[in-house]
């Protein structure tokens, strides 16, 4: 005969916590989530490690979780060793040769593997990729809004292919993207990460995109977070001034994907562990959501 004894509070807490999970789980399964990675949560100890944990879990469940990744900080630290100053126009950073030689460094090789290598530490698989294997990702010259100004190797998404990112799917391993990709002439080009993001989750058909930022998600003039949003309210906070600055070019490319077939897009606080289970797999959430209907 087995004698049981008291069950204790903090298992009793894991259980309802799975519970919760469960019809989210069963909802998304199967499902593409593609997860633009950057901010505190890259750079802080604790935080990386909860966000490879997250990832592996979500792989765990029959979710298929598309990592995109930033690089910005880290790119802007070599170039200092370097001596090299960083400049920007339209807050994108002016790249010559010399610097998307560092770019590359900084994004397909550092933080790229720092990341797989997180995520396989934590029990996944994760396989490095930049947009320029496979012919990922096909790019275009962007062209500065400020007149007379040349950003360089600075680029646009002109066209995804993203078979080999399915195949990777597939085979149960974990695809980490770094936002570079090939000119029609074979070149370089550095691509903000969000619009990267964005356009992936578009060509995979994915139910959600996930926006890490350092903020708490879209707030109001109160500073309180907006969530269940729709794009026609989400257009009327952009005419009066609610989201500005910063925020603006994410909520761009969250619209942008839900008018592309994306079901939602989720602009949330990477500053928070566990930020991506909090939003995908629970009640309460930790930033703002946009539906796409």
């Amino acid at each position: 005969m087995h004698t049981i004894g008291p069950v204790t509070d903090s298992a009793l807490e894991v259980a309802r916590v799975l519970t919760t999970a469960l019809p989210y789980i069963q909802r998304y399964a199967g499902k593409t989530i593609v997860i633009k990675y950057g901010g505190n949560a890259m750079v802080d100890d604790d935080l990386k490690q909860s966000f490879a944990r997250d990832v592996v879990l979500l792989k765990a469940v029959g979710i298929n979780p598309v990592v995109v990744h930033g690089g910005g900080p880290q790119i802007g630290k070599l170039l200092e060793r370097l001596g090299k100053e960083s400049k920007f126009v339209d807050g994108m950073r002016v790249t010559d040769d010399e610097t998307m030689d560092v770019v590359q460094m900084v994004l397909g090789g550092l933080v790229n593997k720092d990341i797989v290598n997180l995520i396989n530490q934590a029990g996944g698989r994760a396989v490095g990729l930049s947009g320029k294997d496979g012919g990922l990702i096909r790019a275009r010259k962007l062209k500065a809004e400020s007149e007379g100004s040349d950003l360089g190797q600075v680029g646009e998404v002109a066209s995804i292919d993203a078979s080999l990112v399915e195949l990777l799917d597939d085979a149960d391993f974990i695809p980490v993207i770094a936002p570079v990709g090939a000119g029609d002439d074979g070149s370089s080009l550095n691509i903000n990460a969000d619009l990267v993001a964005g356009k992936m989750a578009a060509v995979l058909g994915a139910e959600k995109l996930v926006l890490l930022t350092n903020t708490a998600g879209i707030l109001d003039a109160e500073g309180q977070v907006i969530t269940g949003l729709n794009p026609a309210r989400v257009g009327n906070l952009i005419t009066d001034g609610t989201i500005t600055g910063g925020m603006l070019p994410k909520v761009r490319c969250a619209l942008d994907a839900c008018a592309s077939g994306v079901a939602s897009a989720h602009i949330i606080d990477g500053r928070v562990q566990h930020a991506v289970l909090l939003e995908l797999l629970t009640d309460e959430g930790v930033g703002s959501l946009i539906r796409a209907r």
